[in-house]
């Protein structure tokens, strides 16, 4: 994702072996725009293209399909004039959703994988698991700095999914080059419900289109991304009768009662603490800000974080007041040697330190801002004297690559684009309807947003269902530890417990940030798509 909001914000593929934005290449011819289906605001569009990477011929199709809320009735839009309900549905909303398809040259559907692509948000297109991680091109980023400005480069991407699967990258509506128009539009569209609505009806439409509909199928999901993933595959059995092969879930978050962003606004509940520790360990031993010995292996040392966290750690926290003084100090004094926080301040800040706290005051003692996607990153304080950070060092340091580079080859490479702006995050904060009902109730549930019945409820429905989490040992929006949690919470039978796999990396949030972790990952999702695609 990009910076999930989070309430934090990630297409890919050129056609040339190497390029840099400032080089001619002669346009693609456009094709044909298809007049399949036209809603009232807008019409489905395509352009066509082909390109090839890593020996592997695709034909790349950019375009919108046209989709309506839950519940739409598309009688008032086939009855014309006669219709009695064709006046009330004149200004009913819809959206058209932005996506690149790229297809195998020569393969057949039913012995070819499609995986359906999104980032999160809410409110991020998916430009980010396009140029980072997936698609035929991959844009050029600096490891864990700041990547210098333009031009970028596009290089054949090594460890695009191609290899294993058609794809599908998808903008959410009223982010990238999606659209909504219409009454109540953004009640429409932003929300948990509303949101996975929307896709299940995209993913419906594109099947249909596309002729999909006997192609093993996958989700990836990625932060928002995640919840969506959840919510979506549920819809999709459980209202649209079609089952899916699996759900790739990356930097996981299905249960924002876990979230380490302000925890201290709902005391008593002391998980956010515990399973961001391990994080907070992992960033300080890559920063060198461990007081003792730095352990060789990251793995061991973050298990080892991981035990104290549920055990000792815990135990303290659900004392709260009553926690004697003297093992206050000794948790103190252990957090200390975990964190390279000083123990004045651990003690000050009664044993709780939320993520904001922490990426601003690891690194404060040389004036430093530590990232929060992705800890390995840091960069100056923008307030010396804020107690938490202002701002997100991985983002800064690598979103302008990321929209310049998809700017660019959307127009000059997919040929689609022009006289359009692309929205890389909609300013969908203050309108976004978290509230959820989850499956088997009639009403939304009271709290915080929390996805993990739907999940459940999909593998319980689809017990073929095969799911995988992956993630970062340095994501501080999505702690690694708290996906490991949400998945041991799920609730599902013990025979469904093998059915979820995992997967982490020396990387952050964006896992792909990280060239070798790209390649683990890549490695590990194609053997999963591989695995489960019931292809002979």
């Amino acid at each position: 994702m990009k910076r999930a909001y989070l309430m934090a914000a990630p297409v890919a593929v050129g056609l040339m072996a190497m390029v840099a934005f400032a080089a001619d290449a002669p346009a693609p011819k456009q094709a044909a725009q298809s007049d399949l289906y036209s809603g009232k605001f807008f019409k489905s569009q395509e352009s066509i293209t082909n390109g090839s990477v890593n020996g592997i011929n695709y034909r790349a199709v950019a375009g919108t399909l046209v989709v309506h809320p839950d519940g739409w009735d598309d009688t008032a839009q086939n009855g014309g004039k006669n219709n009695p309900d064709a006046k009330k549905d004149e200004a009913s909303p819809e959206a058209s959703m932005f996506f690149v398809y790229y297809a195998k040259t020569g393969a057949a559907p039913e012995t070819r994988p499609v995986t359906f692509i999104f980032n999160g948000g809410p409110g991020s297109a998916t430009v980010w698991l396009h140029m980072g991680a997936w698609g035929p091109k991959r844009v050029v980023t600096a490891d864990d700095s700041h990547t210098p400005a333009a031009p970028y480069k596009l290089i054949d991407n090594d460890s695009t999914l191609l290899d294993a699967s058609d794809l599908v990258f998808i903008d959410a509506p009223g982010t990238g080059f999606s659209r909504i128009a219409g009454k109540d539009k953004e009640k429409a569209f932003y929300g948990v419900d509303a949101d996975g609505h929307a896709f299940a009806n995209f993913i419906q439409e594109f099947l249909a289109k596309y002729n999909r509909w006997n192609s093993p199928k996958f989700i990836f999901g990625e932060s928002y991304g995640t919840p969506r993933a959840a919510v979506l595959v549920n819809d999709l059995e459980t209202e649209h009768d079609t089952d899916f092969n699996g759900v790739v879930l990356l930097s996981q978050i299905l249960n924002y009662d876990f979230s380490p962003d302000r925890p201290e606004n709902n005391p008593g509940v002391n998980l956010p603490y515990q399973l961001s520790l391990p994080t907070y360990a992992a960033t300080a031993w890559y920063h060198n800000k461990l007081p003792g010995q730095k352990p060789k292996d990251l793995k061991a040392f973050v298990q080892s974080v991981e035990k104290f966290a549920m055990g000792e750690y815990a135990q303290a926290l659900s004392k709260g007041t009553s926690l004697p003084p003297a093992r206050r100090t000794y948790i103190a004094n252990k957090l200390h040697e975990l964190t390279g926080l000083p123990v004045w301040y651990i003690q000050k800040a009664d044993l709780r330190i939320d993520g904001g706290e922490f990426e601003k005051n690891l690194q404060g003692d040389v004036g430093l801002t530590t990232g929060r996607l992705d800890t390995r990153f840091s960069g100056p304080d923008l307030d010396p004297l804020s107690q938490k950070s202002n701002y997100d060092p991985q983002s800064a340091a690598l979103s302008s690559a990321y929209i310049s580079a998809f700017n660019a080859y959307a127009r000059n490479q997919l040929n689609y684009g022009q006289g359009q702006h692309y929205v890389p995050s909609a300013r969908v904060g203050r309108t976004w309807d978290f509230r959820h009902t989850p499956p088997g109730s009639n009403f939304p549930s009271r709290g915080a947003m929390n996805v993990m019945p739907d999940l459940a409820n999909a593998m319980k429905q689809n017990s073929n269902l095969k799911v995988m989490l992956n993630g970062g040992y340095f994501d501080l929006a999505t702690p690694y530890y708290q996906g490991w949690y949400e998945m041991h919470q799920l609730p599902i039978p013990q025979s469904l417990v093998n059915n979820i796999s995992y997967h982490y990396y020396a990387s952050g949030h964006m896992v792909y940030a990280h060239q070798e972790s790209l390649k683990e990952m890549h490695d590990a999702v194609a053997a999963f798509i591989r695995a489960n695609s019931n292809v002979k």
